[in-house]
């Protein structure tokens, strides 16, 4: 049971955890397979009765309980079109959307329903939410996962939330076992079968059935091209410092969002972001085509998406050594104690887990500790030190060094 509320690093650690989990099964060469569950009008839909009765069960004093009935109570809302305002509505039900307890407050009124999972995995992330197991047959898992699904429904009836079937959605992942022609159907309590899908966007990121990232990396070039093809085409109404912060604002956030999930995609796709990134850095230096890449980038000031993407990842995973990612993150990495004192025993280094395959090694759990142990072997760190800290000795580590030939 994993819950939380919508934010960019949380989304990523709750991918990671997904991820990991999956990545380990396939790893076992057991099948895979997921249901997105899509609610319809969550946050519109929450029972203030049913909400208050949580907050009761959590151990809330009497006195919160009445900020909250009276936080909930007389709500109205209206609709204004062409300066015409219409009369007042009451609001009965809901938590406000785009207000800060909102998220928090969905998480505490769903957080029991992963208690129904039974012998399926469920990660509840605010509205978004997916239940997955695995095994070696694939009849087995499916069973599984219809079973989970069913007591899942139940419990969000018991909420008084509606399933929006349409866009509830299975998938298998599939990537080292054969894909059945025809796999059984997961049905809803009202009869409807799910559709099986090959790609699903879950908080923000394209997971695709084989785990290529081709889909997700196929939709961040798709949107950073249209947006450099607009700068382009209006260069002249731009100095070169409005570029640079066109750049840095515009196009740098969609490269890095979620950039150390699918940091596990083929080089073929990820030279693809390389190439629209370099287009973006010659918009803002007016460097011609035939400037070489590594050149390129001293010009600004920026890293390549390599090191940017190693930048993030080596901070996850020193957040979740310092305990400042989620449990469910910081839980994948174990300090290895050392057998015996040796100078290299002093400096601070995580236990490998065992991997069968190549893929197996993609997991969090395995590259984590794997790509931590790397960098131990020149940052030699031999207690925790702050975040900060650690940020400042990354960056004099990670530099750019041109290995084209």
């Amino acid at each position: 049971m994993q819950s939380g509320f919508r934010a960019g690093h949380g989304c990523t650690s709750a991918t990671l955890k997904v991820l990991n989990d999956i990545i380990t099964a396939i790893n076992k060469r057991h099948y895979r397979a997921a249901v997105f569950i899509d609610v319809a009008k969550a946050f519109d839909s929450v029972n203030h009765h049913i909400l208050i009765g949580r907050l009761n069960s959590l151990g809330f004093s009497n006195d919160c309980l009445a900020w909250f009935i009276n936080y909930f109570s007389d709500r109205v809302q209206f609709v204004k079109s062409e300066g015409l305002l219409s009369g007042p509505l009451a609001v009965s039900m809901g938590v406000p959307q785009g207000s800060i307890l909102g998220p928090t407050l969905f998480s505490v009124y769903i957080n029991d329903v992963a208690l129904a999972a039974g012998d399926s995995l469920i990660h509840l992330y605010a509205d978004d939410t997916i239940l997955y197991t695995s095994g070696p047959s694939l009849d087995t898992v499916l069973t599984n996962l219809q079973t989970s699904f069913n007591a899942i429904q139940l419990s969000f009836r018991g909420l008084q939330l509606l399933l929006n079937a349409s866009k509830t959605k299975c998938m298998l992942f599939n990537r080292s076992l054969p894909a059945p022609a025809r796999p059984s159907s997961i049905t809803t309590l009202d009869g409807s079968d799910l559709e099986y899908v090959d790609n699903y966007k879950y908080l923000g990121v394209w997971l695709d059935c084989k785990l290529s990232f081709q889909t997700h990396i196929k939709h961040i070039q798709s949107k950073i091209k249209s947006k450099i093809g607009f700068l382009f085409r209006n260069k002249a109404s731009f100095t070169h410092a409005a570029k640079h912060t066109l750049v840095k604002l515009t196009i740098l956030p969609i490269l890095d969002f979620s950039n150390v999930i699918y940091n596990i995609a083929s080089n073929t796709l990820l030279n693809k972001l390389d190439a629209v990134y370099h287009s973006a850095i010659r918009f803002v230096t007016k460097a011609p085509y035939t400037t070489h890449h590594c050149d390129l980038y001293p010009l600004v000031g920026w890293p390549s998406l390599h090191t940017r993407r190693q930048t993030h990842w080596l901070q996850v995973i020193y957040k979740s050594l310092l305990g400042k990612a989620p449990p469910y993150l910081s839980s994948l990495v174990t300090i290895a104690a050392p057998t015996h004192s040796t100078r290299s025993s002093r400096y601070i280094s995580l236990v490998t887990p065992k991997a069968n395959s190549f893929f197996g090694c993609l997991s969090f759990q395995f590259s984590a500790a794997n790509d931590w142990n790397e960098l131990q072997k020149s940052l030699k760190l031999e207690t925790r030190i702050s975040l900060t800290s650690f940020k400042h000795q990354l960056s004099e580590q990670l530099t750019d060094h041109c290995t084209c030939t």
